[in-house]
Formats: structure tokens, sequence, C-alpha cells
């Protein structure tokens, strides 16, 4: 398994426990952005810096994902397409888009996004708190945990 990182939005934090995850665990993780994203020297963390445009990364991801590959994003049409490729998407707030849950998920944003474009004020998400931060933690240590094993539980 790898671990793919949508990262033109990933919270710093959260890119902090993924170079730390990669070191302690040896498992192969890749920052793809289409801006430089530091990262720290180490033989289990890559950077790929795609051109500018819409969903240049997200593509990219896609084209290098694969089955029982995992992937962090708040993206949810990447994660459609993550999960319709056989891979495991994990938001940054440590929720699992599922087969389950993604086309309810899908509905909701582009019904966010009608609501959006007629003017109406939707606001945001709410910045990431510590809650967010452990339940990501804890899945993703889970996730590290099941490594290799045929079929993932959550």
């Amino acid at each position: 398994m790898k671990i793919w990182v949508d990262s033109d939005a990933c919270p710093v934090v959260i890119r902090d426990m993924l170079h730390r995850a990669a070191e302690r665990t040896e498992t192969l993780v890749t920052f793809v952005a289409n801006q430089f994203i530091r990262t720290p020297p180490s033989k289990y963390i890559k950077f790929i810096q795609v051109s500018r445009g819409f969903d240049v990364a997200d593509n990219e991801i896609v084209n290098r994902l694969e089955s029982g590959d995992l992937v962090i994003t708040g993206d949810i049409p990447l994660a459609a397409e993550v999960i319709e490729k056989g891979g495991l998407a994990l938001n940054h707030r440590g929720e699992f888009y599922t087969p389950e849950n993604i086309r309810e998920a899908l509905n909701m944003r582009d019904f966010m996004d009608s609501l959006r474009s007629s003017g109406i004020e939707t606001g945001g998400q709410s910045a990431l708190n510590q809650s967010d931060r452990q339940a990501f933690a804890n899945q993703l240590n889970k996730c590290l945990a099941n490594m290799g094993k045929e079929e993932l539980v959550f």
C-alpha cells in the first residue's frame, strides 16, 4: 500500500502526521500539488509538483493509484474516483469515504455548490480541532496497522 496526498489543501498538521507515519512504518507517502510543498528528506516521502490547472493534481493521483492504496483528500469528487478504482479515501477529519457514503457526500457537495452559485452564503467547514486531529491519527494508524491484510475493516 502506498499513500497519496492531495496536498494543495492539506493542512500542515496533517502533513506533519503523515511525515512521521511514513518514517515510523516505512510506508511510501507521495504528496501531489501544483505548488511547491516542503517535505523532509526521506526515502519514504516523495513530492510531485504538477502544472497548475483544474484537477491536475487529482488526475495525477488517480492515474498513479493502485487498488488498495490510500488517498488523503478533502476533495469529494477525487474520493469518488479513488473508491471507484479500488483505493481507500480518508479526509482530514479522520472520516473514510466508502461506497456506501460517497454518493450522499457528492449530492451534498453539489447542493451546497448550487446554493453558493445562487448567492446564498453557506459558510465553510470549521478549522480542524484537536478531536479532528486525533480522529485522523487514529484512522491512519488503524489503516497502517492493517497494511498488507486482504481486507481493511473500518
